[in-house]
């Protein structure tokens, strides 16, 4: 059986000025999945990941972990979503550096603030009209994820690592379990930092076996280190 597993990166530097790097958590948790991964699961014969700097950081860690020496191909289909973006669209007034931070520095709970007003922006960019406003609307977005798909179903390998992000994550699960594309974005709040979500590849459609599974976290019985940004 032909196997893919997407992983999601570790925890990311939210209240950072860059959140595209790894917390000390984040970091922790990838060395945790790649001590796990070399325990119990096969070896890859190929590692694909997306081209953020928290896909690579995740990648490097776990695979060091695990043993495993593959340098990992970019696939530009396991990006994220552009978040600053979305919300400068929504919200003109965080266009600007470092506008963003200094709107959640002013709420109580700026996880949920931001929380709030990512799903307003996202809302906002799967509506389908305002397409030719963002640099990469919700189509072309889904069409590169199901393109990176296709890439990595089509290369042969018997067990394939792939390091990516919630949003293309949940663009494959709602595409295998037929949910309406505008609701896509669902199934990604629940995803855990480093969670593993298992697809089986074969000649036909790729088969959703697991997701979001962070057993190498649960072992540890550190509810710290289980988190969703």
């Amino acid at each position: 059986m032909r196997e893919l597993l997407l992983i999601r990166h570790g925890q990311a530097s939210f209240s950072a000025d860059d959140y595209d790097q790894l917390s000390a958590v984040g970091a922790q948790q990838s060395r945790l999945l790649g001590e796990w991964l070399a325990a119990c699961g096969p070896t890859p014969d190929q590692v694909a990941m997306g081209p953020r700097m928290r896909h690579r950081d995740t990648a490097t860690h776990c695979l060091h972990a695990a043993g495993v020496g593959h340098t990992p191909t970019v696939l530009d289909g396991l990006d994220e979503v552009d978040h600053l973006e979305l919300l400068a669209r929504l919200r003109p007034d965080l266009a600007a550096p470092g506008a963003l931070r200094a709107a959640m520095k002013q709420s109580d709970h700026p996880h949920r603030a931001f929380q709030h007003l990512f799903v307003q922006a996202l809302e906002r960019w799967t509506s389908g009209a305002h397409d030719d406003e963002y640099r990469k609307s919700w189509p072309r977005f889904r069409a590169d994820v199901r393109q990176a798909l296709e890439q990595l179903a089509d290369s042969g390998a018997a067990t394939l690592w792939a390091f990516t992000s919630g949003g293309p994550i949940a663009v494959i699960a709602a595409e295998l379990l037929q949910t309406p594309p505008a609701h896509a974005f669902a199934l990604s709040w629940p995803l855990v930092n480093t969670g593993v979500t298992r697809l089986r590849l074969g000649s036909g459609r790729p088969t959703l076996l697991t997701y979001n599974a962070w057993p190498h976290l649960e072992r540890t019985r550190d509810a710290n280190l289980v988190t969703l940004r």
